[in-house]
């Protein structure tokens, strides 16, 4: 069976002849391609305001396409990163200001007014799928009846505190050094 993974091994390299199952759970998964999506959305709208206006009928919103871009881009970078949950929470809120941005175009006189229906619809069925991954990648507490660790009668120092205590006494009794500065 051929794998593309052996394309880029050398000689000595040991051949992969089949993958096994992700790692990832489907939550990171989810996760990792609505980063993904929204970083291509953010170049669209940082790069291309102009084309995005013109087809909401919205012209004249380019510098707020643009920031919406800028939103995105990092949301989809904190999406992509270790604190993922951040990033998709980052992007629900997004939607909620996408949405308003939208309505706000919702006048008597845009003659483009199914396109934005439509990027509501879209709007809305991402900010159900990021509400989603944002809540299946929320960082998981330990159950009510999991025992706790106490330690009252730790001091953080291996030899116990009076032992830091007499190192501390050691130090300050060295004799000085004489200062390389003579005043």
């Amino acid at each position: 069976m051929f794998h593309f993974s052996n394309i880029v091994r050398t000689k000595g390299d040991p051949k992969i002849v089949e993958g096994g199952p992700s790692p990832k759970q489907p939550a990171d998964q989810l996760a990792r391609a609505l980063g993904w999506f929204s970083i291509g959305l953010g170049l669209v709208e940082l790069l291309a305001p102009r084309r995005v206006t013109e087809t909401l009928g919205m012209e004249g919103n380019e510098t707020l396409i643009r920031a919406f871009g800028i939103r995105e881009i990092m949301a989809g970078i904190m999406s992509l990163s270790v604190d993922k949950n951040a990033g998709l929470w980052a992007r629900v809120g997004g939607d909620g200001l996408d949405a308003a941005a939208l309505l706000s175009g919702l006048t008597a006189d845009n003659p483009k007014k199914g396109n934005i229906a439509l990027a509501l619809l879209m709007v809305g069925g991402i900010a159900m799928l990021d509400y989603r991954a944002a809540q299946d990648t929320k960082p998981r507490r330990p159950a009510r009846e999991a025992r706790r660790k106490l330690f009252p009668n730790r001091s953080g120092y291996p030899k116990g505190l009076e032992g830091a205590r007499g190192v501390a006494r050691q130090i300050a009794a060295r004799p000085k050094s004489p200062s390389l500065n003579p005043s």
